[in-house]
């Protein structure tokens, strides 16, 4: 009982301090700590019992485990999305996009640009920088508030293309290991809920912003903004996609080299994973910087916004990650863990609160599979479950409850990216990236079980 009473109270106290503003440096620990004096964990490696975990090395394995996986990718990132701003390609793309579909349409494109990064491969965390740029060169143009700027780049990155079939992003590929299937498995359903959450969440979305344009909100520049608007001395707007196309194009190379056709001969014949989005970025900041070469006395300065930005983003999110690692420690989390093998109705039912629940509590929709699916998954399958629809409902459900306030990405893209508060854009962010893929593992469940 105390166990479960600190799991809970520890997670509502991050959530709490999260929107309220706490620093999630100071907010992760002291959540873990709660969470860890309730479970009866050591504080310190010398004080806890031979073989047994304490509070201190639990954190900071999940902490320093993430950093050291990512910080190159955050780091090329940041510094990419950095220079296509100081470089005028993000301002000259943003009014060619504007100029073509319409100001109307300014939130679209910044939620195509992400759809499009995110179902070519590239991290969820990475688009966020690669697209800021051009989101606020767009939200500019159109004069819409800044602070919707993260549900647009959240919507189009982790909700209709992170868990959808096909999509390469890792959410949709872990359950691949435990269930034999494919990363277009269910692609039928998956495809209904994919043009479900893609168009409801649009709509939604512009109404909001809408609404509050309505109310008087405007957009608000900050210092720290590319302000270039002198749009016929910028590079041609063409030759400024070819950062964002390079990113994707040597991305998918690396990624699948057995693809590639003649390339195929020189390529590496196993896939590079993260480190394919390593030589993406790193060559797609090479091409910006040729794109942007009348602004090459800018570029010291951006790289080092970029490097500041990148070091502030990954620590948010190993904070949280590290809170993750205590939390899976608990005693209620074990027991968290049985009850949800033991819910009682259909297979899928069972596996989508099992996961959207564990993807909550570790505000993490990879944790929440990784540790979910070696447990249901046999139980599940020997009662019955076929396998292609328990994939798509775990990759689904995973995106829902994970995008709470603490969850990494969201305290990364609304703060570190964005330079926002949760206040101010969070509710936003909530409603499309929690409310829309709940609905959305409804639907899932409900048409595989009606067929």
């Amino acid at each position: 009982m105390i166990s479960a009473i600190g799991l809970i109270g520890g997670l509502a106290l991050l959530i709490y301090m999260t929107v309220k503003g706490v620093n999630i440096l100071i907010a992760g620990p002291i959540a873990a700590a709660i969470v860890a004096m309730t479970s009866g964990l050591a504080w310190l490696p010398p004080l806890a019992a031979e073989g047994a975990p304490d509070f201190a090395t639990a954190y900071m394995d999940g902490f320093v485990s993430f950093f050291k996986s990512w910080f190159f990718m955050f780091l090329l990132g940041a510094i990419f999305g950095e220079i296509m701003g100081a470089s005028g390609a993000a301002a000259s793309v943003a009014h060619w996009v504007i100029e073509k579909i319409g100001i109307k349409h300014a939130v679209l494109a910044v939620v195509a640009a992400c759809a499009i990064l995110t179902y070519g491969g590239v991290s969820v965390f990475i688009v966020a920088f690669s697209v800021y740029s051009l989101a606020v060169h767009l939200f500019r143009e159109a004069n819409l508030p800044r602070r919707f700027i993260p549900a647009a780049l959240a919507f189009g990155s982790v909700t209709f293309t992170m868990t959808t079939a096909g999509s390469p992003e890792i959410q949709n590929l872990i359950p691949m290991e435990f269930l034999g299937t494919t990363a277009y498995a269910g692609w039928e359903v998956s495809l209904v809920v994919a043009i479900f959450m893609a168009v409801s969440g649009h709509f939604w979305l512009n109404w909001m912003v809408k609404r509050a344009v309505a109310n008087g909100e405007t957009f608000v520049g900050r210092e720290t903004d590319d302000t270039n608007t002198d749009y016929g001395n910028l590079p041609a707007p063409i030759i400024c996609l070819l950062p964002l196309v390079a990113v994707l194009g040597i991305f998918l190379i690396f990624q699948y080299p057995q693809d590639m056709g003649p390339l195929s001969a020189i390529l590496p014949q196993n896939s590079l994973d993260k480190w394919a989005l390593v030589a993406a970025l790193g060559s797609g900041a090479i091409v910006a910087l040729i794109v942007g070469y009348r602004k090459l006395r800018a570029m010291p300065e951006a790289f080092s916004r970029g490097a500041t930005s990148a070091v502030v983003a990954i620590t948010n999110t190993c904070a949280v990650v590290g809170f993750g690692a205590v939390a899976k420690l608990s005693p209620a989390f074990q027991e968290a863990l049985i009850m949800v093998q033991n819910i009682p109705g259909s297979p899928l039912i069972g596996a989508a609160v099992a996961v959207t629940v564990i993807a909550g509590l570790t505000g993490s929709a990879s944790g929440g599979q990784t540790i979910a699916l070696p447990l249901i998954a046999p139980h599940y399958m020997d009662v019955g479950a076929q396998p292609d629809e328990l994939h798509r409902v775990v990759a689904i459900s995973s995106g829902a409850l994970d995008s709470l306030p603490h969850n990494g990405y969201v305290v990364t893209t609304i703060r570190a990216v964005c330079g926002e508060t949760h206040k101010d854009a969070y509710g936003a962010v909530g409603a499309l990236t929690v409310i829309i893929p709940v609905i959305g593992t409804i639907i899932a469940v409900a048409l595989f079980t009606m067929f």
